[in-house]
C-alpha cells in the first residue's frame, strides 16, 4: 500500500486496539530500515506490549509503505564503519539481541503482516512472530552474505526451524529470494493475502487470538521454542507435562471444561 511518507509520523507507532497491541514501523521512505531510532522505539513498544499483558492479549506487527523492513538501514553502518569501526557491530549484542529477546519472551500470541520486501533483520523480525500474514508482494531474503556477514537477529536457527536447513541454506548461502507462494508452501507464513490487505487480515487473526485463552498460547509459545528437532522425547513430554499441570488449575481451564460439558462457547479471561 503505497504511502506518503510525508504524511507518516517517523520512528515506531504503538496503539491498542481493543486487546490487540498494534506495533508499527513508520519509515516507509527507506522501507522501514532500522536506524538507532526505530531500534530503540521498537524495543520500547515491545516492552510496553509486555508490561500491560493484563490488557494487550495478542501483538500485531505492521508496517507502513510499499516494504515491511528491508533490515538494518546501511547508510547508518556505513557511517559506524566509518566513524567508529571498531565498535559498528556493537549494535548486535546491545540492541538487535535485546531486542528479538524481549519479542522471544513475549507471552501473548503475536502475528506480523507482511508487504512486499522482508529481509536480513527485517526477516528476522518477522520469524520472531508466531504467524505471518503475507501479502501477494511479499519478499524474503537473508542478504546478509551478500555485504559478507553471516546472520543476527536469531535468523540462524528461526529460519531453519521454519523451512528446514537445506531451504535456509539456500536462502543463507545462494541468496536466494523467496516470494509469498513458495513462502506459504514452505511454511515461512502462515497464509496469502491480496496485496494491501495484509494488515487488515492479520488485525482479524490477532483480534480472534486476543479472545482465546492466552493463557494456554503463552504456554504453547514455550513449547514450540523449546522442542525444536534437536530436542530430546524426554525433554519434550516433560515440558507438556509441566505446561498442562500449570494449565489444569487456572480459571480458563475449568469454566472451558464446564463450558464444553454444557455446549457452551467458551469465554477466556487469562486467569
Amino acid at each position: 500500500m503505497a504511502v506518503d511518507a510525508a504524511e507518516v509520523p517517523y520512528g515506531v507507532g504503538y496503539r491498542q486496539r481493543g486487546g490487540v497491541a498494534v506495533i508499527e514501523l513508520r519509515r516507509p521512505a527507506v522501507g522501514n530500515a532500522l536506524d538507532a531510532t526505530m531500534r530503540r522505539e521498537l524495543l520500547a513498544a515491545v516492552r510496553r506490549a509486555h508490561h500491560e499483558r493484563d490488557t494487550v492479549r495478542a501483538v500485531l506487527i505492521t508496517a507502513q509503505g510499499p516494504a515491511f523492513c528491508v533490515g538494518q538501514d546501511l547508510k547508518e553502518h556505513a557511517r559506524a564503519l566509518e566513524q567508529q569501526p571498531s565498535s559498528a557491530f556493537a549494535t548486535v549484542a546491545g540492541e538487535y539481541n535485546p531486542l528479538v529477546r524481549a519479542l522471544y519472551e513475549l507471552p501473548q500470541p503475536v502475528v506480523a503482516a507482511v508487504e512486499g520486501a522482508c529481509v536480513g533483520a527485517g526477516l528476522g523480525l518477522a520469524l520472531c512472530a508466531d504467524l505471518r500474514v503475507a501479502s501477494e508482494s511479499a519478499a524474503f531474503a537473508t542478504a546478509f552474505t551478500g555485504i559478507g556477514l553471516a546472520a543476527d537477529t536469531g535468523l540462524s536457527a528461526s529460519l531453519s526451524r521454519a523451512i528446514g536447513e537445506s531451504r535456509a541454506g539456500g536462502m543463507f548461502l545462494l541468496g536466494d529470494r523467496v516470494g509469498a507462494e513458495d513462502a506459504l508452501a514452505w511454511g515461512l507464513v502462515h497464509r496469502v493475502v491480496r496485496e494491501g490487505t495484509s494488515a487488515t487480515e492479520a488485525l482479524a487473526l490477532a483480534e480472534r487470538l486476543a479472545s482465546g485463552p492466552t493463557l494456554a498460547f503463552a504456554e504453547v509459545k514455550q513449547l514450540l521454542r523449546g522442542s525444536g528437532a534437536r530436542a530430546s522425547l524426554d525433554h519434550v513430554l516433560e515440558c507438556e507435562a509441566s505446561a498442562q499441570s500449570r494449565l489444569g488449575t487456572t480459571e480458563d481451564h475449568l469454566l472451558a471444561v464446564e463450558a464444553f460439558l454444557a455446549r457452551r462457547r467458551p469465554q477466556f479471561n487469562g486467569r
